[in-house]
Protein backbone atom coordinates (compact mmCIF):
# COMPACT_ATOMS: atom_id res chain seq x y z
CA UNK A 1 0.00 0.00 0.00
CA UNK A 2 1.62 3.33 -1.30
CA UNK A 3 1.60 6.62 1.13
CA UNK A 4 0.31 9.55 -0.22
CA UNK A 5 -0.08 13.03 1.51
CA UNK A 6 -3.82 14.66 1.46
CA UNK A 7 -4.89 17.92 1.41
CA UNK A 8 -8.62 18.94 3.72
CA UNK A 9 -10.17 22.11 4.45
CA UNK A 10 -12.97 22.40 7.18
CA UNK A 11 -15.20 24.63 8.16
CA UNK A 12 -16.71 24.33 11.72
CA UNK A 13 -18.00 26.82 14.45
CA UNK A 14 -16.72 26.89 17.91
CA UNK A 15 -17.52 29.92 21.15
CA UNK A 16 -14.76 31.05 23.28
CA UNK A 17 -14.93 31.84 26.08
CA UNK A 18 -12.36 34.72 26.61
CA UNK A 19 -11.16 35.59 30.43
CA UNK A 20 -13.02 39.15 30.12
CA UNK A 21 -15.96 37.52 28.66
CA UNK A 22 -16.21 35.42 31.40
CA UNK A 23 -15.32 37.72 34.06
CA UNK A 24 -18.25 40.15 32.86
CA UNK A 25 -20.41 37.24 32.99
CA UNK A 26 -19.72 36.89 36.86
CA UNK A 27 -19.92 40.23 37.58
CA UNK A 28 -23.34 40.20 36.57
CA UNK A 29 -24.98 37.61 38.23
CA UNK A 30 -22.50 38.42 41.75
CA UNK A 31 -23.92 39.55 44.55
CA UNK A 32 -23.45 43.00 45.81
CA UNK A 33 -21.56 41.16 48.90
CA UNK A 34 -19.10 38.61 46.26
CA UNK A 35 -18.77 41.62 44.53
CA UNK A 36 -17.61 43.31 46.95
CA UNK A 37 -14.76 40.37 47.60
CA UNK A 38 -14.08 40.47 44.06
CA UNK A 39 -13.20 43.94 43.77
CA UNK A 40 -10.99 43.73 46.67
CA UNK A 41 -9.02 40.92 45.34
CA UNK A 42 -8.60 42.91 41.83
CA UNK A 43 -7.47 46.21 43.87
CA UNK A 44 -4.83 43.63 44.96
CA UNK A 45 -3.33 42.27 41.44
CA UNK A 46 -3.81 45.71 39.72
CA UNK A 47 -1.82 48.32 41.59
CA UNK A 48 -4.01 50.91 38.63
CA UNK A 49 -6.92 50.25 40.41
CA UNK A 50 -8.26 52.42 43.33
CA UNK A 51 -11.24 52.68 45.37
CA UNK A 52 -12.94 55.99 46.47
CA UNK A 53 -13.08 56.65 50.05
CA UNK A 54 -15.12 59.54 51.47
CA UNK A 55 -12.17 61.45 51.66
CA UNK A 56 -11.89 61.59 48.29
CA UNK A 57 -15.67 62.00 47.40
CA UNK A 58 -14.90 65.67 45.81
CA UNK A 59 -13.46 65.68 42.61
CA UNK A 60 -9.45 67.25 43.42
CA UNK A 61 -9.72 69.00 39.98
CA UNK A 62 -11.08 70.09 36.34
CA UNK A 63 -9.10 66.89 35.74
CA UNK A 64 -10.14 64.65 39.17
CA UNK A 65 -6.55 64.14 39.54
CA UNK A 66 -6.58 62.04 36.71
CA UNK A 67 -8.43 59.12 38.12
CA UNK A 68 -11.38 58.02 36.50
CA UNK A 69 -14.52 55.80 37.68
CA UNK A 70 -17.04 53.50 36.54
CA UNK A 71 -19.24 56.40 37.73
CA UNK A 72 -17.44 58.85 35.84
CA UNK A 73 -18.16 56.69 32.61
CA UNK A 74 -21.95 57.05 33.66
CA UNK A 75 -22.06 60.35 33.68
CA UNK A 76 -19.81 60.86 30.29
CA UNK A 77 -22.15 58.49 28.21
CA UNK A 78 -25.20 60.27 29.63
CA UNK A 79 -23.96 63.67 28.84
CA UNK A 80 -22.39 63.42 25.76
CA UNK A 81 -24.27 64.98 22.47
CA UNK A 82 -21.82 63.05 19.94
CA UNK A 83 -21.97 59.42 19.38
CA UNK A 84 -18.09 59.04 19.13
CA UNK A 85 -16.69 55.71 21.20
CA UNK A 86 -15.47 55.86 24.65
CA UNK A 87 -12.52 58.14 24.87
CA UNK A 88 -11.53 56.71 28.35
CA UNK A 89 -10.72 53.33 27.04
CA UNK A 90 -8.05 54.32 24.82
CA UNK A 91 -4.40 53.47 25.72
CA UNK A 92 -2.18 55.96 24.36
CA UNK A 93 -4.92 57.62 22.28
CA UNK A 94 -5.78 54.21 20.22
CA UNK A 95 -8.98 53.59 18.80
CA UNK A 96 -11.99 51.54 20.74
CA UNK A 97 -11.54 48.90 18.04
CA UNK A 98 -7.98 48.73 19.37
CA UNK A 99 -8.87 48.18 22.92
CA UNK A 100 -11.41 45.62 21.96
CA UNK A 101 -9.08 43.97 19.47
CA UNK A 102 -6.75 43.49 22.45
CA UNK A 103 -8.96 41.40 24.53
CA UNK A 104 -10.00 38.89 21.59
CA UNK A 105 -13.50 40.25 21.95
CA UNK A 106 -16.08 43.14 22.21
CA UNK A 107 -18.01 44.39 25.09
CA UNK A 108 -21.40 43.98 22.83
CA UNK A 109 -21.02 40.47 23.16
CA UNK A 110 -20.92 40.15 26.80
CA UNK A 111 -24.09 42.10 26.79
CA UNK A 112 -25.53 41.50 23.16
CA UNK A 113 -29.29 42.95 24.14
CA UNK A 114 -28.17 45.89 26.31
CA UNK A 115 -28.88 48.89 24.94
CA UNK A 116 -27.06 52.17 26.02
CA UNK A 117 -28.51 54.58 28.09
CA UNK A 118 -30.82 57.49 26.56
CA UNK A 119 -29.80 59.89 28.70
CA UNK A 120 -29.43 61.15 32.02
CA UNK A 121 -31.09 59.27 34.78
CA UNK A 122 -33.48 62.21 36.62
CA UNK A 123 -33.80 60.17 39.84
CA UNK A 124 -29.94 59.58 40.78
CA UNK A 125 -29.60 56.07 39.77
CA UNK A 126 -26.14 56.22 39.32
CA UNK A 127 -24.13 53.73 41.66
CA UNK A 128 -21.34 55.28 42.83
CA UNK A 129 -19.58 57.48 45.84
CA UNK A 130 -19.48 54.56 48.21
CA UNK A 131 -17.87 55.21 51.56
CA UNK A 132 -15.23 53.07 52.44
CA UNK A 133 -13.91 53.27 55.66
CA UNK A 134 -10.31 52.94 56.59
CA UNK A 135 -8.51 51.48 59.49
CA UNK A 136 -7.54 54.64 61.87
CA UNK A 137 -8.90 55.07 65.22
CA UNK A 138 -9.40 58.84 64.10
CA UNK A 139 -12.86 58.46 62.42
CA UNK A 140 -16.43 56.24 63.66
CA UNK A 141 -14.49 53.20 63.41
CA UNK A 142 -13.78 52.57 67.21
CA UNK A 143 -16.97 51.78 68.20
CA UNK A 144 -16.19 50.94 72.18
CA UNK A 145 -19.74 50.64 72.34
CA UNK A 146 -20.59 48.53 69.60
CA UNK A 147 -18.08 46.19 71.64
CA UNK A 148 -18.85 46.44 74.87
CA UNK A 149 -22.33 45.49 74.33
CA UNK A 150 -21.35 43.15 71.77
CA UNK A 151 -23.19 39.40 71.91
CA UNK A 152 -21.39 36.90 73.66
CA UNK A 153 -22.12 33.09 72.40
CA UNK A 154 -23.86 30.21 74.97
CA UNK A 155 -20.67 28.80 75.28
CA UNK A 156 -18.87 31.97 76.83
CA UNK A 157 -22.09 32.70 78.37
CA UNK A 158 -21.72 29.05 80.36
CA UNK A 159 -17.88 29.10 80.88
CA UNK A 160 -18.51 32.56 82.78
CA UNK A 161 -21.22 31.04 85.10
CA UNK A 162 -19.17 27.48 85.70
CA UNK A 163 -15.94 30.18 86.30
CA UNK A 164 -18.20 31.35 89.75
CA UNK A 165 -20.11 28.04 90.49
CA UNK A 166 -17.42 25.24 90.42
CA UNK A 167 -14.08 25.81 92.55
CA UNK A 168 -12.72 22.02 92.34
CA UNK A 169 -10.11 22.07 89.38
CA UNK A 170 -11.17 18.94 88.30
CA UNK A 171 -14.74 19.35 88.40
CA UNK A 172 -13.92 22.44 85.68
CA UNK A 173 -12.22 20.14 83.65
CA UNK A 174 -15.12 18.01 83.13
CA UNK A 175 -17.47 21.37 83.32
CA UNK A 176 -15.64 22.53 80.23
CA UNK A 177 -15.71 19.41 78.25
CA UNK A 178 -19.48 19.67 79.13
CA UNK A 179 -20.03 22.74 77.42
CA UNK A 180 -18.04 22.16 74.12
CA UNK A 181 -20.58 19.11 73.90
CA UNK A 182 -23.32 21.56 73.84
CA UNK A 183 -25.05 22.61 70.61
CA UNK A 184 -26.22 26.14 69.59
CA UNK A 185 -30.06 25.16 71.16
CA UNK A 186 -28.59 24.11 74.53
CA UNK A 187 -28.34 20.21 74.03
CA UNK A 188 -26.17 17.85 75.32
CA UNK A 189 -25.78 15.23 72.89
CA UNK A 190 -23.57 12.58 75.19
CA UNK A 191 -23.44 9.97 77.13
CA UNK A 192 -22.02 10.67 80.32
CA UNK A 193 -20.49 7.07 81.00
CA UNK A 194 -18.41 7.60 77.99
CA UNK A 195 -17.29 10.70 79.17
CA UNK A 196 -16.18 9.59 82.59
CA UNK A 197 -13.99 6.89 80.47
CA UNK A 198 -12.54 9.77 78.27
CA UNK A 199 -11.85 12.34 81.31
CA UNK A 200 -10.95 9.57 83.80
CA UNK A 201 -13.46 10.45 86.06
CA UNK A 202 -15.89 8.99 88.29
CA UNK A 203 -19.59 8.69 86.75
CA UNK A 204 -20.47 10.55 89.75
CA UNK A 205 -18.87 13.50 89.67
CA UNK A 206 -19.51 13.78 86.07
CA UNK A 207 -23.68 14.33 87.10
CA UNK A 208 -22.80 15.97 89.72
CA UNK A 209 -21.10 18.47 87.42
CA UNK A 210 -23.86 18.18 84.85
CA UNK A 211 -26.35 19.15 87.31
CA UNK A 212 -24.87 22.42 88.07
CA UNK A 213 -24.66 23.18 84.41
CA UNK A 214 -28.41 22.73 84.45
CA UNK A 215 -28.79 25.10 86.82
CA UNK A 216 -27.15 27.90 84.93
CA UNK A 217 -29.46 30.22 82.75
CA UNK A 218 -30.84 29.83 80.04
CA UNK A 219 -33.37 27.86 82.19
CA UNK A 220 -33.23 24.17 80.57
CA UNK A 221 -29.75 24.21 79.19
CA UNK A 222 -27.85 21.19 78.98
CA UNK A 223 -30.54 18.74 78.83
CA UNK A 224 -29.87 15.33 77.03
CA UNK A 225 -33.78 15.58 75.64
CA UNK A 226 -36.63 17.75 75.29
CA UNK A 227 -38.77 16.63 78.10
CA UNK A 228 -35.49 17.24 80.26
CA UNK A 229 -35.46 20.62 78.80
CA UNK A 230 -38.91 21.43 79.84
CA UNK A 231 -38.92 19.53 82.86
CA UNK A 232 -35.96 21.99 84.15
CA UNK A 233 -37.83 24.58 83.25
CA UNK A 234 -41.06 23.80 85.25
CA UNK A 235 -39.09 23.02 87.84
CA UNK A 236 -37.79 26.40 87.67
CA UNK A 237 -41.56 27.75 88.03
CA UNK A 238 -42.60 25.12 90.41
CA UNK A 239 -44.42 23.61 88.46
CA UNK A 240 -43.25 20.02 87.84
CA UNK A 241 -45.71 17.50 89.71
CA UNK A 242 -46.50 13.74 88.95
CA UNK A 243 -49.09 14.71 86.04
CA UNK A 244 -46.78 17.28 83.82
CA UNK A 245 -44.22 13.90 84.53
CA UNK A 246 -46.53 11.91 83.08
CA UNK A 247 -47.31 14.23 80.38
CA UNK A 248 -43.84 15.02 79.57
CA UNK A 249 -42.89 11.05 79.56
CA UNK A 250 -45.98 10.79 76.93
CA UNK A 251 -44.83 13.58 74.43
CA UNK A 252 -45.30 11.34 71.51
CA UNK A 253 -48.36 11.12 72.05
CA UNK A 254 -49.15 15.02 72.27
CA UNK A 255 -46.95 15.44 69.25
CA UNK A 256 -49.97 13.46 67.21
CA UNK A 257 -52.25 14.89 68.97
CA UNK A 258 -53.99 11.33 70.42
CA UNK A 259 -55.39 13.23 73.03
CA UNK A 260 -57.32 10.27 74.43
CA UNK A 261 -54.59 8.00 74.59
CA UNK A 262 -52.65 11.27 76.38
CA UNK A 263 -55.53 11.33 79.32
CA UNK A 264 -55.40 8.01 79.91
CA UNK A 265 -51.75 8.19 80.31
CA UNK A 266 -51.75 11.14 82.44
CA UNK A 267 -55.20 10.58 84.47
CA UNK A 268 -56.95 13.98 83.86
CA UNK A 269 -59.66 14.99 82.27
CA UNK A 270 -59.76 17.36 78.99
CA UNK A 271 -59.98 20.67 80.49
CA UNK A 272 -56.83 19.56 82.97
CA UNK A 273 -55.21 18.17 80.15
CA UNK A 274 -55.63 21.54 77.97
CA UNK A 275 -54.49 23.67 80.95
CA UNK A 276 -51.48 21.82 81.06
CA UNK A 277 -51.06 21.87 77.29
CA UNK A 278 -51.09 25.67 76.85
CA UNK A 279 -48.37 25.86 80.16
CA UNK A 280 -46.36 23.53 78.29
CA UNK A 281 -46.57 25.70 75.39
CA UNK A 282 -45.21 28.35 77.24
CA UNK A 283 -42.01 26.66 77.52
CA UNK A 284 -38.77 27.04 75.44
CA UNK A 285 -37.44 24.04 73.88
CA UNK A 286 -34.38 25.32 72.71
CA UNK A 287 -33.05 28.06 75.37
CA UNK A 288 -29.98 28.18 73.85
CA UNK A 289 -31.08 29.60 70.39
CA UNK A 290 -31.72 33.21 72.59
CA UNK A 291 -27.60 33.41 72.30
CA UNK A 292 -26.27 33.65 68.70
CA UNK A 293 -23.40 32.11 67.75
CA UNK A 294 -23.71 32.63 64.25
CA UNK A 295 -23.63 36.56 63.21
CA UNK A 296 -26.43 37.28 60.64
CA UNK A 297 -25.43 39.13 57.66
CA UNK A 298 -28.73 42.05 57.29
CA UNK A 299 -30.08 41.96 53.67
CA UNK A 300 -28.76 45.26 51.87
CA UNK A 301 -31.11 45.52 49.10
CA UNK A 302 -28.90 46.17 45.75
CA UNK A 303 -32.16 48.61 44.24
CA UNK A 304 -34.49 51.12 45.67
CA UNK A 305 -37.94 51.48 44.63
CA UNK A 306 -39.88 54.67 46.04
CA UNK A 307 -43.48 56.24 45.45
CA UNK A 308 -43.24 59.36 42.96
CA UNK A 309 -45.30 62.58 43.69
CA UNK A 310 -47.02 61.98 40.61
CA UNK A 311 -48.04 58.51 41.08
CA UNK A 312 -45.27 56.73 39.22
CA UNK A 313 -42.49 54.41 40.76
CA UNK A 314 -38.82 56.12 41.71
CA UNK A 315 -36.05 53.94 40.81
CA UNK A 316 -32.52 53.74 41.43
CA UNK A 317 -29.44 51.87 42.45
CA UNK A 318 -28.64 51.37 45.69
CA UNK A 319 -24.77 53.09 45.94
CA UNK A 320 -24.15 51.52 48.92
CA UNK A 321 -23.95 48.10 47.23
CA UNK A 322 -21.07 49.30 44.96
CA UNK A 323 -17.94 50.68 45.62
CA UNK A 324 -16.42 53.41 43.62
CA UNK A 325 -13.41 51.93 41.33
CA UNK A 326 -11.25 54.60 40.27
CA UNK A 327 -8.64 53.74 36.92
CA UNK A 328 -5.18 56.07 38.19
CA UNK A 329 -4.16 57.40 34.87
CA UNK A 330 -1.24 59.74 36.53
CA UNK A 331 0.29 56.99 38.16
CA UNK A 332 0.00 54.65 34.91
CA UNK A 333 1.59 57.91 32.83
CA UNK A 334 4.48 57.55 35.81
CA UNK A 335 5.69 54.27 35.63
CA UNK A 336 5.04 53.93 32.20
CA UNK A 337 8.44 56.45 31.51
CA UNK A 338 10.76 54.49 33.84
CA UNK A 339 9.41 51.10 32.45
CA UNK A 340 12.88 50.02 30.17
CA UNK A 341 11.94 46.33 28.97
CA UNK A 342 8.90 45.12 26.97
CA UNK A 343 8.22 42.54 29.81
CA UNK A 344 7.25 46.05 32.11
CA UNK A 345 5.75 47.79 29.57
CA UNK A 346 3.04 44.97 28.14
CA UNK A 347 2.66 44.42 32.33
CA UNK A 348 1.42 47.72 32.28
CA UNK A 349 -0.41 47.83 30.08
CA UNK A 350 -2.18 44.80 30.53
CA UNK A 351 -3.31 46.06 34.21
CA UNK A 352 -4.51 49.16 32.22
CA UNK A 353 -6.58 47.39 30.13
CA UNK A 354 -7.52 44.97 32.65
CA UNK A 355 -8.45 48.22 34.68
CA UNK A 356 -10.65 49.67 31.92
CA UNK A 357 -12.19 46.63 31.37
CA UNK A 358 -13.27 46.00 35.07
CA UNK A 359 -14.90 49.84 34.91
CA UNK A 360 -16.56 49.28 31.94
CA UNK A 361 -18.12 45.97 32.96
CA UNK A 362 -19.34 47.27 36.30
CA UNK A 363 -21.03 50.52 34.74
CA UNK A 364 -22.35 47.81 32.46
CA UNK A 365 -23.75 46.23 35.13
CA UNK A 366 -25.17 48.95 36.94
CA UNK A 367 -27.03 49.82 33.75
CA UNK A 368 -28.78 46.07 33.31
CA UNK A 369 -29.49 45.83 36.54
CA UNK A 370 -31.13 48.93 36.43
CA UNK A 371 -32.98 48.11 33.04
CA UNK A 372 -34.68 44.83 34.77
CA UNK A 373 -35.91 46.43 37.93
CA UNK A 374 -37.63 49.22 35.92
CA UNK A 375 -39.54 46.39 34.27
CA UNK A 376 -40.18 44.03 36.58
CA UNK A 377 -42.20 47.45 38.73
CA UNK A 378 -43.59 48.52 35.25
CA UNK A 379 -45.51 44.95 35.18
CA UNK A 380 -46.33 44.43 38.84
CA UNK A 381 -46.94 48.07 39.72
CA UNK A 382 -50.48 47.09 40.96
CA UNK A 383 -48.39 44.76 43.28
CA UNK A 384 -46.77 47.80 44.77
CA UNK A 385 -50.16 49.45 44.76
CA UNK A 386 -52.52 47.13 46.18
CA UNK A 387 -50.47 45.03 47.89
CA UNK A 388 -49.60 40.64 47.08
CA UNK A 389 -53.47 39.45 46.12
CA UNK A 390 -52.61 41.52 42.78
CA UNK A 391 -49.28 39.97 42.28
CA UNK A 392 -49.22 39.14 38.48
CA UNK A 393 -47.74 36.40 37.14
CA UNK A 394 -44.60 36.11 35.46
CA UNK A 395 -41.85 34.59 33.66
CA UNK A 396 -38.18 35.26 32.22
CA UNK A 397 -38.76 35.38 28.92
CA UNK A 398 -41.21 38.00 29.62
CA UNK A 399 -39.19 40.55 30.94
CA UNK A 400 -36.45 39.66 28.42
CA UNK A 401 -38.67 40.30 25.09
CA UNK A 402 -40.00 43.43 26.75
CA UNK A 403 -36.63 45.29 27.12
CA UNK A 404 -35.09 42.96 24.55
CA UNK A 405 -32.70 41.02 26.44
CA UNK A 406 -32.02 36.75 26.66
CA UNK A 407 -33.54 34.75 28.95
CA UNK A 408 -30.39 34.07 30.61
CA UNK A 409 -28.69 37.60 30.93
CA UNK A 410 -32.42 38.30 33.21
CA UNK A 411 -31.97 35.22 35.02
CA UNK A 412 -28.12 36.60 35.88
CA UNK A 413 -29.57 39.75 36.87
CA UNK A 414 -32.04 38.50 39.25
CA UNK A 415 -29.72 36.22 40.68
CA UNK A 416 -29.09 36.72 44.52
CA UNK A 417 -30.63 40.85 43.93
CA UNK A 418 -32.90 42.19 46.34
CA UNK A 419 -35.07 45.22 46.03
CA UNK A 420 -36.29 47.68 48.62
CA UNK A 421 -39.84 48.19 48.32
CA UNK A 422 -42.89 49.81 50.40
CA UNK A 423 -44.16 46.33 51.00
CA UNK A 424 -39.96 45.07 52.17
CA UNK A 425 -37.27 43.61 51.01
CA UNK A 426 -37.46 41.24 48.40
CA UNK A 427 -35.51 39.20 46.32
CA UNK A 428 -36.29 39.80 42.73
CA UNK A 429 -36.74 36.21 42.12
CA UNK A 430 -39.82 37.07 43.91
CA UNK A 431 -42.04 38.28 41.39
CA UNK A 432 -41.34 35.42 38.74
CA UNK A 433 -44.08 32.95 39.30
CA UNK A 434 -46.02 30.42 37.62
CA UNK A 435 -49.72 31.41 36.46
CA UNK A 436 -52.98 29.59 37.18
CA UNK A 437 -55.88 30.12 34.69
CA UNK A 438 -58.82 31.83 36.02
CA UNK A 439 -62.13 29.89 36.62
CA UNK A 440 -64.04 30.77 33.47
CA UNK A 441 -61.11 30.45 31.05
CA UNK A 442 -61.39 33.82 29.69
CA UNK A 443 -59.85 36.03 32.69
CA UNK A 444 -56.43 37.42 33.36
CA UNK A 445 -54.69 34.22 34.72
CA UNK A 446 -53.34 34.61 38.36
CA UNK A 447 -49.67 34.61 40.22
CA UNK A 448 -49.32 31.30 42.88
CA UNK A 449 -47.56 33.61 45.32
CA UNK A 450 -51.77 35.76 44.94
CA UNK A 451 -53.36 32.26 45.35
CA UNK A 452 -51.08 30.67 48.28
CA UNK A 453 -51.68 34.72 49.81
CA UNK A 454 -55.70 33.98 49.45
CA UNK A 455 -55.15 30.55 50.90
CA UNK A 456 -53.54 32.41 54.26
CA UNK A 457 -56.33 35.00 54.39
CA UNK A 458 -59.15 32.15 54.14
CA UNK A 459 -57.39 29.87 56.79
CA UNK A 460 -56.55 32.87 59.11
CA UNK A 461 -60.23 33.80 59.01
CA UNK A 462 -61.65 30.84 59.80
CA UNK A 463 -63.96 30.09 62.64
CA UNK A 464 -64.11 27.60 65.59
CA UNK A 465 -67.31 26.69 64.35
CA UNK A 466 -65.86 26.05 60.45
CA UNK A 467 -63.05 25.26 60.14
CA UNK A 468 -62.53 25.14 55.82
CA UNK A 469 -61.82 21.78 54.45
CA UNK A 470 -59.43 21.94 51.11
CA UNK A 471 -62.29 21.28 48.94
CA UNK A 472 -64.21 24.00 50.64
CA UNK A 473 -61.07 26.29 50.08
CA UNK A 474 -61.37 25.28 46.25
CA UNK A 475 -64.96 26.15 46.06
CA UNK A 476 -63.88 29.45 47.54
CA UNK A 477 -61.11 29.94 45.25
CA UNK A 478 -63.63 29.19 42.20
CA UNK A 479 -65.93 32.01 42.96
CA UNK A 480 -62.97 34.06 43.60
CA UNK A 481 -62.30 33.20 39.92
CA UNK A 482 -59.29 30.82 40.52
CA UNK A 483 -59.33 27.60 38.87
CA UNK A 484 -57.54 25.55 41.17
CA UNK A 485 -57.41 21.94 41.94
CA UNK A 486 -57.25 20.26 45.25
CA UNK A 487 -54.34 18.95 45.10
CA UNK A 488 -53.05 21.88 44.39
CA UNK A 489 -54.61 23.42 47.20
CA UNK A 490 -53.12 20.81 49.77
CA UNK A 491 -49.40 21.44 48.21
CA UNK A 492 -49.18 24.98 48.90
CA UNK A 493 -51.09 24.68 52.19
CA UNK A 494 -48.51 22.22 53.03
CA UNK A 495 -45.31 24.55 51.88
CA UNK A 496 -47.19 26.99 54.18
CA UNK A 497 -46.69 24.83 56.82
CA UNK A 498 -50.62 25.05 57.37
CA UNK A 499 -51.79 21.74 59.28
CA UNK A 500 -54.47 19.99 57.63
CA UNK A 501 -58.87 20.86 58.47
CA UNK A 502 -58.61 18.04 61.53
CA UNK A 503 -55.30 18.88 62.61
CA UNK A 504 -56.50 22.71 62.78
CA UNK A 505 -60.29 21.75 64.40
CA UNK A 506 -58.38 19.84 66.97
CA UNK A 507 -56.24 22.50 67.61
CA UNK A 508 -59.06 25.09 67.49
CA UNK A 509 -61.00 22.89 70.08
CA UNK A 510 -57.83 22.75 72.63
CA UNK A 511 -57.97 26.27 72.31
CA UNK A 512 -61.31 26.64 73.52
CA UNK A 513 -61.02 24.30 75.90
CA UNK A 514 -57.72 25.96 77.86
CA UNK A 515 -59.70 29.74 77.38
CA UNK A 516 -62.82 28.45 79.38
Amino acid sequence: MAISTKLEMRQGQQLVMTPQLQQAIRLLQYSNLELSQYIEGELERNPLLEIEDAATDAPAGPEHDGRESAGDVVDAAAHSDSGESDDWLDLEKPSAADATDSFDTEFENVYPDAAPSDGPDPNGSQWSQVKQRGSSFEGDDSNLEAYATADISLREYLVEQAALAIRDPAERLVAQYLIDTVDEAGYLHADLRDIAGKLAAPEGMVERVLGVLQSFEPVGVCARSLAECLALQLKEQNRYDPQIAALLDNLTLLATHNFAALRRAVGVDADELAEMIGEIKTLNPKPGLKFGSVQMQPVVPDILVRAGNDGSWLIELNSDTLPRVLVNRVYYAKVSKTARTEKDKGYLLECLQTANWLVKSLDQRARTILRVAEEIVRQQDAFFTHGVQYLRPMNLKTVADAISMHESTVSRVTSNKYIATPRGILELKYFFTSSIASADGEGEAHSSEAVRHRIKQLIDGEVPNLILSDDMIVERLKSDGVDIARRTVAKYREAMRIPSSVQRRRDKRMERAARA
